[in-house]
């Protein structure tokens, strides 16, 4: 399966993560992260099989983090209620998110792109 590659244009890391699986030759689909963020059930696949915590999928330096005030929900909220939150506008979510159906990667790290994706 080609990587599902979920990202924003302006963004200047997900731009450098682009330009690493181009180099890589690797196939991905580009989706962009607000025109088509992925789903509820997406982003609840991509959790559970990444071993990260939810709420490293939150982008917590973003505008809408701060406006909604999600800092202060994060750790009172259920799972349920944060994959809504999530599921609910891409811009919340830390980018890019990458996923072959099996292993995720939330942001990007040179290092943890080229154990992830190269072997």
């Amino acid at each position: 399966m080609a990587l599902m590659f979920y990202w924003y244009p302006k963004c200047g890391t997900c731009r450098k993560a682009k330009k690493w699986l181009e180099e890589h030759q690797l196939t991905f689909e580009d989706i962009h992260i607000v025109e088509n963020p992925p789903s509820k059930e997406q982003l609840e696949e991509m959790y559970k099989s990444s071993g990260l915590e939810l709420k490293k999928f939150f982008n917590t330096s973003g505008q809408k983090y701060r406006e909604l005030g999600v800092k202060d929900k994060i750790n009172s909220a259920t799972e349920d209620e944060l994959l809504s939150l999530l599921a609910s506008d891409g811009m919340l979510i830390k980018r890019p998110l990458v996923t072959d159906g099996t292993k995720v990667t939330v942001g990007f790290n040179e290092k943890q792109f080229e154990e992830t994706w190269t072997n």
